[in-house]
């Protein structure tokens, strides 16, 4: 089966062909960051209007990669939710339209679950069952996965997803937009030591997550250490931001622990945004190695939102037999529980 896959969840139009025999055979993206950094987050209105102008030419450029014809596609897969409603329906529209036209099936993926999947695309992907860590700009959350659709939340954010705390983080330090990688950036120098700030929720059982106090702390940290203009020395800044990193890695190391523990699993996933941080990888790399467990992680560009996770994720509810109805649906949000398991 080769399925055309196409992700407009948010601010990234990825495209993507995916073939069950071959795998992934081409893909692209286009990023909008440099659209919404004048506003320092992501506009809605003027992310949907630029999936409208971007999402065509990159299938016609994919297909073109790929080395097929348009009637060579069997499948077509989207983004369905959860996400930017405007967003979701360019892409809604544009896949379903298409499969209409070609005479394929077409099926809306969850987004979260492309995510979740998208470490199947490596050389060595992992074995069911394992234990998720799901990080991104939106959500943050610990999944037990025994199977595709097959997933029991063991725990999740409260408040900010993590992806977010970066953001916001890097926006209060004065950093570029998104602020996540320019903080993780800064971190690097920064003095280990200087500032110790909470890890939240940690001294109390459970796997839920909460970063909106650690946000506050951050916020006060800069307020005490500025000067009578409000701004930080560059070592102060470069402080704030190992601390802030810190405490963030250190929070998802314990409960991913906890989670493993919980569940008896030796194998640990992570995926989304926040997973391509490097010093989160270190981190978690070291711990695993201790319960001599393994860590799976998708490659950098497939961490972000791209069209060939959902390509994946698509083709493997295709070929179960699943597929959407002429209806065009978008979810802002939807469960990722309550996705129904294949075999």
């Amino acid at each position: 089966m080769i399925v055309l896959g196409i992700e407009t969840s948010c601010d990234e139009t990825g495209v993507a062909v995916y073939a069950s025999t071959h795998g992934l055979l081409a893909d692209a993206l286009f990023s909008q960051v440099d659209i919404h950094a004048a506003y320092g987050g992501v506009i809605p209105e003027l992310a949907s209007r630029d999936h409208i102008r971007k999402t065509l030419p990159l299938v016609k450029q994919v297909i073109a990669k790929a080395g097929i014809r348009n009637v060579d596609i069997t499948g077509v897969a989207y983004t369905a939710g959860p996400g930017l409603v405007g967003a979701l329906l360019v892409g809604a529209a544009i896949g379903r339209s298409l499969a209409m036209g070609w005479d394929v099936p077409a099926i809306g993926v969850h987004h979260m679950e492309g995510h979740l999947l998208a470490p199947m695309l490596e050389a060595e992907p992992p074995s069911f069952p394992f234990v998720a860590l799901l990080v991104s700009g939106g959500h943050t959350q610990l999944v037990r996965v025994s199977g595709i659709g097959d997933y029991q939340l063991l725990g999740e954010s409260l408040d900010d997803a993590a992806g977010e705390a970066f953001d916001k983080v890097g926006k209060m330090l004065g950093l570029g937009y998104p602020g996540g990688p320019h903080v993780a950036k800064l971190a690097q120098s920064g003095i280990e030591g200087r500032f110790e700030f909470p890890r939240p929720m940690t001294k109390r059982p459970g796997l839920d997550f909460s970063f909106s106090g650690l946000k506050t702390f951050v916020r006060n940290t800069i307020i005490e250490h500025a000067n009578n203009n409000g701004e930080l020395d560059v070592q102060t800044q470069a402080d704030i931001a190992r601390a802030f990193e810190e405490a963030v890695i250190d929070t998802m190391v314990i409960k991913c622990r906890r989670a493993l523990q919980q569940t008896g699993l030796k194998s640990l996933i992570i995926a989304g945004g926040v997973s391509a941080n490097t010093r989160l990888r270190e981190v978690l790399e070291t711990a695993m190695l201790k319960i001599n467990g393994r860590l799976f992680y998708a490659q950098p560009r497939f961490c972000t939102d791209n069209g060939a996770m959902i390509a994946y994720a698509g083709c493997q509810r295709l070929l179960a037999g699943q597929s959407a109805s002429l209806a065009i649906d978008a979810f802002p949000r939807w469960p990722l529980e309550s996705l129904s398991a294949i075999s």
